[in-house]
């Protein structure tokens, strides 16, 4: 693997001098933090291109809310609001990543101009996902996931959380490489948030160095989750909703995350993440 202060690079995408930030836009009605506000065309493009001027190294445009409890959207639906987006996106420059569980969704994204699949079932979900993605040559995100949003908090069962994730990871690793993904184009995410209690991700988070011995870069998704909720509520305080309230508990795993070596940070609010990473790469270059 090729390194870049040890955080690892990925192929057919830019090398960062430290963690990358991803911008998220979310087309849709329904999503856990800001459904509906991104939700018409240039709305949401426009979102995105403020993204990266507050500093998003690449934009994640996804078109179907994976919330817990979350019910699907139809095939059609999601390529209505994902592939003009990642259109107008791409053809003003930025890097774009497409977050989608479908395979023709990946195909139609990557023909408009996404760089990158970003699959939260790991190709799990659409069994076509895997080959369709290796015939684009994108790079692709394999993230940790054991089931669909309707009734993922049931499968938050674990005796010990880190090495299951990183067992279950180094399967679907294997099981992507045999289906024709280069292990160089290849970035793993340990699912914060699906299928974890808090106390789940929290340990995930303080052992991202186990999760880096799977030999690839690390995306974190930590942005306005639960688990961040449950911390800053106390053991007897109401979580503040899944929204700004919960964007400086994001920097701060953003800080830590670029600190342990994350390849990048998936975030909702970009500009204070952009100055955690920054901060984090340049307390590590004055050592």
């Amino acid at each position: 693997m090729s390194t870049l202060h040890g955080r690892g690079s990925v192929e057919g995408l830019p090398e960062w001098d430290r963690c990358a930030v991803m911008g998220v836009v979310n087309v849709t009605p329904d999503s856990f933090s800001d459904g509906g506000r991104w939700f018409d065309t240039s709305t949401a493009v426009k979102h995105g291109l403020d993204l990266v001027a507050e500093g998003a190294d690449l934009v994640d445009v996804g078109g179907e809310s994976t919330r817990p409890g979350a019910s699907r959207v139809d095939e059609a639906e999601e390529l209505r609001r994902v592939v003009p987006v990642v259109r107008g996106l791409a053809a003003e420059g930025v890097t774009v990543s497409v977050d989608t569980m479908r395979a023709r969704v990946a195909e139609q994204a990557v023909a408009a101009g996404a760089v990158l699949v970003n699959d939260v079932s790991g190709g799990l979900a659409d069994p076509a996902m895997i080959p369709a993605v290796a015939a684009t040559g994108a790079p692709f995100v394999v993230m940790h996931w054991r089931g669909f949003s309707q009734d993922m908090n049931s499968r938050a069962v674990y005796t010990d959380v880190v090495a299951e994730v990183v067992a279950e990871l180094r399967a679907r690793i294997e099981a992507v490489i045999e289906g024709g993904i280069a292990p160089e184009r290849l970035v793993i995410d340990p699912g914060l948030g699906f299928a974890k209690q808090a106390e789940h991700d929290l340990a995930l988070v303080a052992h991202l160095a186990e999760l880096r011995g799977l030999g690839r870069p690390v995306l974190v998704a930590a942005s306005r989750k639960r688990f961040l909720g449950h911390v800053l509520a106390g053991p007897e305080g109401a979580p503040p909703p899944p929204a700004r309230e919960r964007d400086a508990a994001t920097a701060a795993v953003s800080a830590i995350a670029a600190h342990e070596g994350a390849w990048a940070v998936r975030v909702h609010e970009v500009r204070a993440t952009a100055d955690a990473v920054r901060v984090a790469r340049a307390v590590e270059g004055a050592r």
